[in-house]
């Protein structure tokens, strides 16, 4: 029996690493678009200057979309064909586990204090920061949103820089996975 509640226990903190370290990735597109023509971006500095997150924050993301774009074979330019913007939205999220079954564990009785095996119930809260980062991609002759990627996923508040800008990486390279759209590609 106690190799079973350990398991239980491994696969259910398993399950909860695997759901915090994920990046759930949404994009869209206008169909009309030609994105076999873009080979050159530049940052839109206006929309940027208005995303809610601090200074160093934006200067990891637009770096991690440097990265990811010349991976790809885009050249940084001064006459480009697509700006990039970004944005971002966060909230809390509570998160109430219930839990209720047999088990062993402690009971208490007037009569007598003691572990044994029982019926027990509890709830366990939690609550974390879930936040989401839009990557807007403008056409920059026609000045119209042609793309646009948001990871969402926790947020990790944490003190240790390293890990915060892992993090940034992961949540830019899971999003522009989907630019540009597999449409375009499969055109050529």
């Amino acid at each position: 029996m106690k190799s079973l509640q350990r398991f239980a226990l491994a696969v259910f903190a398993f399950g909860l690493l695997a759901s915090c370290s994920s990046v759930r990735v949404i994009s869209d597109y206008d169909q009309k678009a030609d994105f076999n023509n873009y080979k050159s971006y530049a940052f839109y500095k206006t929309g940027i200057d208005k995303a809610q997150i601090s200074d160093l924050d934006k200067k990891r993301i637009l770096r991690a979309i440097e990265a990811e774009m010349g991976s790809r074979g885009f050249v940084k330019s001064d006459n480009p064909d697509v700006l990039i913007s970004i944005f971002t939205k966060e909230r809390e999220r509570v998160d109430v586990y219930n839990n209720y079954g047999w088990g062993w564990g402690g009971f208490y009785s007037p009569w007598a204090w003691g572990p044994g095996w029982g019926w027990g119930y509890g709830n366990n809260v939690s609550t974390r920061t879930e936040g989401s980062l839009y990557i807007d991609v403008i056409d920059a002759n026609k000045k119209e949103l042609v793309w646009q990627g948001r990871g969402v996923g926790s947020l990790n508040n944490t003190k240790n820089i390293e890990k915060k800008e892992q993090r940034i990486r992961e949540f830019v390279s899971h999003i522009l996975k989907e630019y540009p759209p597999q449409m375009a590609v499969a055109s050529n």
